[in-house]
Parts: structure tokens; C-alpha cells; sequence
């Protein structure tokens, strides 16, 4: 199959590896010349260091580079996606694959990654999520990993499923776009939290229990904007809120391993160096939450401290004193 990878971070760098181990032709995409010339020049990429490209993986800057592609994995920044799509859509031809492997929503109109991709895309062009515990680095070395493929078409799932798994990668399918785009999003967030109480000196219990109260959260918002609860347990709720949780390649959680620890957001956010997602993905499930009636804590206490300089201690005291209340009302 041919594919375009369009995004060079550590993720779509791991998985333009993995396609490209499963025998797919595969190019990868950085927007900018420069960096894309020293990645074809060099085999490398500073962002998944010990990685070595292959000589078949191709590496570019040229949007028409996906013209004959019949599958695009859309692996950048969620508030990249829009311009990403726009500056590339043109060239895909209809009926292309086209997977977001981006954890977010939009700011502003609060749009989940597949509808950004669908909106600007239009008709023609079956879309999917990608999604679940699995950190780049595990999977550049072909450390077992399972993910989830969303899709509302089972045909659309399937194809993703055959595409992507091999003995290392399990893809399990699901037709709960909301319900895995949404967990994908809210992960981010909560797992600057658990960075907080860790930086804090809490132990287990605190990250036990943020977690376990974080999918009550996510299952309430999920089902309020269209989704299933039970996606909340799985690969793409569960599973992945568990790994980014407690994972030192967690960049969002080091986020929050930093403001636990008395850093600003601003020197926070410079330190980690990368995208940190939970930053954009606060505010936006704050607004979501908001629109929908839906009452999330968690996830507004942690907006307060990355965006109304509460103080995380603060934070969590107001959780801990809340009223109290049946576990499942």
C-alpha cells in the first residue's frame, strides 16, 4: 500500500517505521525543507532518538508527495490539523484513507480530529482515529503495543486494522468515534494532573484515585456528545489514561511533574521542550464540558492551575474537600 505519514514528530516517525516494517511504501512528511532534507540526509530524527530510517522510508517536504497515496495518517499537532489538511488535502486523491493519530480538539469550534479531517477533506475521503496506550518510543523498538481504529464505517475500521497490525501492534476496531477521540483528548489533560500530585510527593492511592475519577468524568462527557460509556474502559479510555499516567516518556505528565514541583506554566512548558496537548486540551474540554452540561472537576481544576494561576495544591485540596456523594450518582 502506499502511504504518506504527514507529521515527523516521535509519533509519526514511529509509525512511518512501523508501516513501513509491515511492507507498505512509505513517505514521511516534515513541512519544513530544512528539517526534512537533514531527516533524509542523516537517517535520523532528534525527536526519536536511537530511531534509524530505513533507506526505503522516504522522507519530504512536498505536499504533492501524497498524491498517490492510499492512506494518509495525519500525525501532527492538534492545533495543526486544520492548516495541516488545508495545505495537503488538495493533492490526496479521492477515496484515500485518511487516519488521525492526534489527541485533541480544536480550539474554538470544538471539533474532534476526524471531524476537522471531514470538514475540510469534504465528501470522498473515508476518515478514522487511530488511538490507545502507545508511546512512540515503546514502538519504534516494537515493544508490544494495542490501539484501537474508530471509524463509523466497520469497512473503514477494517482496512485501518489491516494496514496497521502486525505481531507487535494489535489494532482492535471499534465504531465509537466520539467515545475514542474524546478519552484520546481528555488523557492528555488528566495526566497533567497525575504529574502534578507526583511532583506534590503524593503516592498511588492519589493516582488511583484521580484516575479511576477521571473516566467517571470521561464517560459522563462522552455520553453527552454522542458516545458510548463502555469506550471509556477500554484501549482508548482506560488503557491509555493508565500509560500516560505513569509514564516517563509522558510528555504531559512531565508537565505536570514540573508545576507540582512550584514551576510556572510558561517555563513548564519551555522546559518539556514539545508539544504538551493537555495544555491545549484543558481549555478546550473546559468549553466542551461547559457547553454540554456536563460537571468534570478534574479536568476544570487543572485548567485553573495552567490557566488562572491556581495553585496546585490548591487544586487538589478543593477535590479532596468537594461534598460528598454516592461513588455512581
Amino acid at each position: 500500500m502506499e502511504i504518506i505519514v504527514f507529521g515527523s514528530g516521535a509519533w509519526g516517525t514511529a509509525l512511518a517505521l512501523l508501516l513501513h516494517a509491515r511492507g507498505h511504501r512509505v513517505t514521511l512528511w516534515n513541512r519544513d525543507p530544512a528539517r526534512a532534507a537533514a531527516m533524509a540526509e542523516t537517517r535520523e530524527n532528534p525527536r526519536l532518538a536511537g530511531a534509524v530510517l530505513p533507506p526505503g522510508l522516504a522522507v519530504t517536504a512536498e505536499a504533492a508527495a501524497g498524491a498517490e497515496a492510499e492512506l494518509a495518517v495525519f500525525a501532527v499537532p492538534s492545533y495543526a490539523m486544520r492548516a495541516a489538511a488545508e495545505a495537503v488535502g488538495p493533492f490526496l486523491k479521492p477515496g484515500c484513507l485518511c487516519v488521525s493519530v492526534s489527541k485533541g480538539l480544536e480550539a474554538g469550534s470544538l471539533l474532534r480530529m476526524t471531524q476537522v479531517l471531514g470538514g475540510v477533506l469534504g465528501e470522498g475521503y473515508p476518515t478514522a482515529a487511530l488511538s490507545g496506550p502507545s508511546h512512540a518510543e515503546e514502538v519504534a523498538l516494537g515493544m508490544p503495543t494495542g490501539v484501537v481504529a474508530a471509524a463509523e464505517e466497520r469497512e473503514t475500521a477494517l482496512r485501518v486494522q489491516d494496514a496497521f497490525m502486525g505481531p507487535a501492534f494489535r489494532v482492535y476496531t471499534n465504531p465509537d468515534v466520539a467515545g475514542v477521540e474524546l478519552c484520546g483528548a481528555l488523557k492528555n489533560v488528566v495526566a497533567i494532573g497525575s504529574g502534578v500530585a507526583d511532583g506534590l510527593g503524593f503516592g498511588d492511592n492519589a493516582r488511583a484515585l484521580l484516575i479511576t475519577r477521571a473516566m467517571n468524568e470521561a464517560a459522563a462527557l462522552c455520553l453527552k456528545a454522542g458516545g458510548q460509556s463502555a469506550t471509556c474502559s477500554g484501549l482508548a479510555g482506560t488503557g491509555d489514561l493508565i500509560v500516560t499516567c505513569s509514564s516517563r516518556h509522558s510528555r504531559n505528565r512531565r508537565a505536570g511533574l514540573l508545576l507540582g514541583q512550584g514551576l510556572g506554566v510558561e517555563e513548564t512548558l519551555r522546559q518539556v521542550g514539545a508539544v504538551v496537548e493537555g495544555y491545549y486540551a484543558a481549555a478546550a474540554m473546559r468549553s466542551l464540558s461547559e457547553k454540554l452540561g456536563v460537571e468534570m472537576p478534574i479536568c476544570h481544576g487543572i485548567y485553573e492551575v495552567l490557566y488562572e494561576g491556581l495553585r496546585p495544591e490548591a487544586a487538589i485540596r478543593r477535590l479532596m474537600e468537594r461534598d460528598r456523594r454516592e461513588e455512581f450518582s
